[in-house]
């Protein structure tokens, strides 16, 4: 695969939601890294090309690597399953995830949130979430769906 290729970072892989997308990815030829805390739960899910690096979003100092050198980064993950707070997990690890795509330079981040309620007191943490991984892009940058056939250069380079 040449070096060329836009670089993706998938996080989230290991489950139902997150896996979706990595035949697809990998099937278009893009560049594509894991992020995953058990790495041999998860190995035999990806092809020989896909790399996949070892971290925890709810350890900031873990994730410098794994985001070194993306273009594009799907954050499909939840902290449902962590002990406590699950909001305060998952705003915690949105927080870790956009800080650490910023100083790495991603340019998008393909983020799905995973709750939605009238409620409004789970509306206040799913869009406190969003902000938190939302806010690392550069200003040409901007969160989107995911489009296997849609290029992942910045926004700014694409023409509207």
């Amino acid at each position: 695969m040449p070096d060329s290729s836009p670089l993706v970072l998938l996080t989230g892989a290991t489950g139902y939601v997150g896996g979706r997308p990595l035949p697809a990815l990998e099937a278009h030829r893009f560049r594509v890294r894991c992020l995953v805390r058990r790495p041999d739960a998860f190995r035999h899910q990806a092809g020989p090309a896909t790399e996949v690096v070892v971290a925890d979003l709810l350890d900031r100092s873990s994730l410098d690597v794994p985001l070194h050198g993306v273009d594009a980064a799907f954050y499909l993950v939840h902290s449902m399953g962590s002990s406590g707070s699950f909001e305060d997990a998952d705003r915690q690890a949105a927080r870790n995830f956009g800080a650490a795509a910023k100083a790495s330079g991603v340019s998008r981040i393909i983020y799905l949130g995973g709750l939605g309620s009238t409620d409004e007191a789970l509306s206040h943490i799913c869009a406190a979430a969003t902000r938190s991984v939302t806010s690392c892009a550069r200003p040409a940058s901007r969160c989107s769906s995911f489009a296997p056939q849609s290029s992942l250069a910045p926004a700014a380079s694409r023409s509207r």
